[in-house]
């Protein structure tokens, strides 16, 4: 038995060569889905633990605690406990403590943290020294500006209103090594709201009365190889809470979300590489047994012999199973180790969960291996029941029965099941993750029956009307058994190589898109810097041209949130896009009234006049341009009447703009200075620098009351500006609200701001004014000069408004935002070193195909990658049927063109009918798989798969654009026609060697 296996083996080279190659690719394919899968799963893991901010991957136990004064004990005592309790290795635990304070801020108080965190000098950057003693404390640099406070100097701090106040020393100014990095990812430890940047103290300092109920906290980085493990990790996190909530500590637990996207990532990865393997394997079976049909028409001859012979049926089929054997183990043999290295190319080398995904990669092969037997055995089978009068003749049967018929008809149904899925609720799951295959599949049974049919009347019409070559052709494809079913395959094949081809080119562009939008420019920079107007300057010195490089603030915590940008710069900078409205619907320069004079001296003097009985107090408010250092100018206690008074005029040098006047009433102890007392009253008549001297405020400024505004938020300065001065006037309903109304601002700046504004009106704005609050302590009003489907950065919900505008308006409030820097495209090494050397600390650095790269390994990009894979193996499936198909039916044709031939027809009549007849079956084909992969688009609603984290800020391009579906439609034509024309080729050399010897 196994001498005839081997013989028939090595006579039919060819035909086992075929099934060979079949096998092999779908070996290749299961083998590579389950190490893909899993690969895929720990990346994709790995990509969702990396993009996650810091807080999602620490988790802090905290508790309020009463040190009575011993703040060392009590915080190690905390740490051994929450350690005890975490159901985690402590990996570099931080342990710390904070005390909510208050600190004078100008004319009211704002609050402050006062902090303790292990080993804070180390994750810093120090401007001075390091706090190392009692009461000694370094602040930030954006908050000692805030207070007024330098090196050296002290602080005031409450606990609340009633309580002493402590003085801390400032030694240093920090700034923080990587904001965005664990160590700072706990939010006691951060700026929150209208709040200052906390300061930071030694433990000691923590023994004052005043601190000795901070809140205590224990944080801990939970380990990547923990978070990727997914379940086990929030089991264990539950049972943790529920004791600590015993032990009255509290578990500050963000893991959750990381946790839930890890898990979504992973499902769809399975799902989706799962349906693809099998629908490859369904293909490919469907090629083996169609490779056994055509390559048994060789063996009809030796079934008929042995039955003949009396043979068993059991014998004869175990005979022409054996020659299968052969060419299928080989071909699992070949693809096992080649889906292992396709896997590895595609989803990288796998660590964790290496023996499960050896496993499953060799059931998967043997899976193959199997089908492929228990399909050739059930073809072999057909053939061994007939009689041997059918089996000794050589004209093909009928090309189907009322079996195929009903078989198509099921077919058909759970195409039609598929679809309704597609188009349901029940959209993820089932036959609507198949639909577009089984609308394939639906689409080449049809047409492979309206081929047959029009080629068996088409033919003999084109004969007998004397066209020949079509006539031949038709007749060719009608008379050629299995020929219908090589269409279906070939139909099928191409509609899902051009819908994986669609999925692949749409889903790239949207992950362009998205990281696009998300980011704003082509690079972004996330720099450190004191305030907005250090930002603005520094840009503006490193690009002095505004075509390379532009500031930009973000304030996500603001309602609605806001981006600024510099407008001049935004048509060069930014990647703008169709839904973020037109260029120019945000004004640029619409900053009002000119610029009043800089202040540049070292000395200010005023010419006033004081109505008032009681002791008040006139500041002016100064901004410097370059660094956003306030400068406040005291001209001290006012006494009746004219007065001329000058006052000292700090850090101007480089030029510096009026802010504000302020009246008030004398500072306290604490420096708090309340609104003057009811009647106050002052008018400005000059105001004058010194060294170089130079009116700065005349009769002309001063009197024009479209260059002044009092406050826009409760009670406010009465303000009358005309014949040539400038009176503010304390108005009696001031009393009844002493922290609001001290001042008159100056006006450089059209009001109302005007905005671009995405998404619906905040409900505020419907019943009342619209403004805005992210500029500082007051609200803006605003008007919409412009809406938008989204905004950069932003999304759908938010307002995008002009930097320069807004930094105008805020001067010295400094609200804590998201300092940013984009760059165009082609800005280098030499912009960003130019950003540096104005002052800039970069913190972070991110281009859109960076993060494109990092959206490339969650579940859409993996599960597209792995169906494009499979698509390109479903054509080269097709082409080997096409093969496999030209070489059996070689030798029928090349008996009867050359009996044509003998009969007169001409050579190259002969030689175009040999390359019509696969052309036509190859380019009919082609166009029905186009058609079905077109028709599957709408009908089952095929499209892009959503992101895992459900980000739909953009609508998703079309799963089958134009450029794809012409790409995949001249890729398909270029391998089906080469193995077709590389099938018939032997045919025409042999017909034209026929040729020229009857010549």
């Amino acid at each position: 038995m196994f001498a005839l296996i081997w013989g028939a083996v090595r006579t039919r080279r060819a035909q086992v060569l075929t099934v060979l190659i079949l096998t092999a690719l779908a070996a290749a394919v299961a083998a590579a889905g389950p190490w893909y899968a899993v690969a895929s799963s720990n990346r994709a893991a790995a990509a969702d633990v990396a993009a996650a901010p810091a807080e999602q991957r620490t988790i802090s136990v905290r508790q309020i605690a009463d040190t009575q004064g011993q703040p060392r004990t009590v915080l190690q005592q905390f740490a051994a406990k929450a350690q005890g309790l975490l159901p985690l290795p402590a990996t570099a635990p931080v342990g710390g403590m904070v005390m909510p304070m208050t600190v004078a801020n100008g004319n009211s108080t704002s609050q402050i943290g006062v902090a303790y965190r292990d080993d804070f000098c180390a994750h810093v950057r120090l401007d001075g020294d390091c706090p190392s003693r009692s009461n000694e404390i370094a602040i930030s640099a954006k908050a000692a500006q805030q207070l007024g406070v330098g090196i050296g100097g002290t602080t005031s701090l409450r606990a609340s209103p009633t309580t002493e106040p402590i003085r801390l020393k400032v030694v240093g100014f920090y700034l923080p090594a990587d904001p965005t990095g664990l160590y700072w990812s706990n939010s006691l430890y951060r700026a929150e709201g209208t709040a200052l940047d906390p300061v930071f103290t030694p433990l000691q300092t923590f023994e004052l009365r005043e601190l000795w109920e901070p809140t205590v906290s224990f944080d801990v980085q939970v380990p990547d190889a923990l978070i990727r493990g997914g379940g086990d990790l929030a089991t264990a996190l539950r049972a943790a809470d529920v004791r600590m909530g015993a032990a009255e500590l509290r578990l500050v637990n963000p893991i959750g979300v990381l946790l839930a996207v890890i898990a979504r990532d992973r499902a769809e990865i399975r799902t989706g590489v799962l349906v693809a393997m099998i629908q490859i394997l369904v293909l490919a079976w469907f090629a083996i047994g169609l490779a056994g049909r055509y390559t048994g028409r060789d063996r009809r001859g030796d079934a008929a012999l042995l039955k003949l012979r009396g043979s068993a049926r059991g014998g004869m089929l175990r005979l022409a199973w054996g020659q299968h054997v052969v060419p299928l183990l080989a071909g699992a043999v070949v693809g096992l180790p080649l889906g292992w290295l396709v896997a590895r190319l595609l989803a990288g080398p796998l660590t964790d969960g290496r023996g499960t995904a050896l496993l499953l990669s060799v059931v998967a092969v043997a899976a193959v291996l199997v089908g492929g037997l228990l399909v050739l055995a059930v073809v072999e089978g057909l053939v061994l029941r007939q009689p041997v009068a059918v089996l000794l003749r050589q004209v093909g049967t009928a090309r189907g029965d009322w079996r195929s018929g009903v078989v198509d008809l099921l077919l058909l149904a759970v195409a039609v099941a598929a679809v309704y899925q597609a188009r349901s609720s029940a959209a993820g799951s089932g036959l609507a993750l198949a639909a577009p295959a089984l609308v394939g599949l639906a689409v080449a049974l049809l047409l492979a029956r309206l081929l047959g049919r029009l080629a068996d009347r088409g033919g003999g019409a084109a004969v007998r009307t004397g066209h020949l070559r079509a006539g031949l052709t038709a007749v060719q494809v009608s008379r050629q058994p299995g020929s219908d079913r090589v269409f279906a395959l070939v139909v099928v094949a191409v509609a899902m190589f051009a819908t994986a081809v669609g999925g692949w080119y749409g889903e790239d562009t949207a992950r362009t898109d998205r990281s696009t939008a998300e980011l704003g420019a082509d690079r972004v920079l996330t720099v450190q810097v004191a305030n907005r107007t250090g930002l603005v300057d520094a840009v503006r010195t490193a690009d002095p041209g505004g075509t390379q490089a532009m500031a930009v603030v973000v304030d996500r915590a603001a309602n609605p949130p806001v981006l600024a940008v510099d407008s001049a710069r935004l048509a060069a900078v930014a990647r703008w896009r169709p839904e973020y409205g037109p260029l120019g619907a945000l004004p640029s320069g619409d900053l009002g009234p000119a610029p009043l004079p800089a202040v540049t001296g070292d000395r200010l003097g005023v010419r006033l006049t004081h109505d008032g009985k009681k002791a008040a107090v006139l500041n002016v408010v100064l901004l410097n341009e370059k660094s956003g250092a306030p400068v406040k100018v005291r001209f001290g206690r006012l006494g009746p009447g004219d007065q001329t008074l000058t006052a000292p005029v700090p850090g101007c040098a480089d030029g510096c703009r009026i802010l504000r006047w302020e009246v008030t009433s004398p500072p306290t102890a604490e420096g708090l200075a309340f609104p003057a007392p009811d009647g106050t009253a002052v008018t400005i008549r000059a105001l004058t620098q010194q060294n170089p001297s130079a009116e700065i405020l005349g009769g002309a400024a001063l009197g024009d009351i479209t260059r002044w505004r009092s406050g826009t938020e409760g009670a406010a300065m009465d303000v009358d500006a005309r014949d040539g001065v400038l009176r503010m006037n304390v108005d009696a309903n001031l009393t009844a609200q002493p922290m609001v109304g001290s001042a008159v601002w100056a006006v450089d700046t059209a009001l109302p701001l005007p905005v671009v504004l995405s998404g619906p009106k905040a409900s505020a704005w419907q019943f009342g004014e619209s403004n805005v609050s992210s500029f500082g302590g007051s609200p803006i009003p605003v008007r919409v000069a412009g809406t938008a489907a989204a905004l950069p950065v932003l999304g759908r919900a938010g307002v995008l408004v002009d930097l320069e505008a807004t930094r105008r308006i805020i001067g010295d409030a400094n609200p804590p935002a998201e300092y940013q820097v984009w760059l165009a495209p082609g800005a280098g090494r030499a912009v960003v070193d130019r950003l540096v050397a104005a002052g800039l600390r970069v913190s972070g650095d991110e281009s859109v195909s960076s993060r494109s790269a990092q959206l490339a390994e969650q579940a859409p990009a993996t599960v597209i990658r792995f169906s494009l894979v499979c698509g390109v193996v479903g054509l080269l499936l097709a082409a080997a049927a096409i093969g496999v198909a030209g070489a059996v039916d070689r030798r029928t044709r090349l008996g009867q063109l050359t009996a044509l031939r003998v009969q007169g027809l001409p050579v190259r009549t002969t030689v175009a009918t040999a390359y019509a007849g696969p052309a036509a079956l190859i380019g009919t084909g082609l166009i029905g798989g186009l058609l079905a992969a077109a028709v599957a688009g709408p009908l089952a609603r095929v499209s892009i798969p959503d992101f895992t984290d459900g980000w739909n800020v953009l609508a998703a391009p079309g799963a089958l654009g134009r450029n794809p579906f012409l790409f995949a439609g001249l890729a398909a034509l270029v391998v089906l026609g080469l193995v077709g024309w590389l099938s018939v080729l032997p045919l025409v050399r042999r017909l034209r060697r026929a040729g020229k010897a009857g010549r």
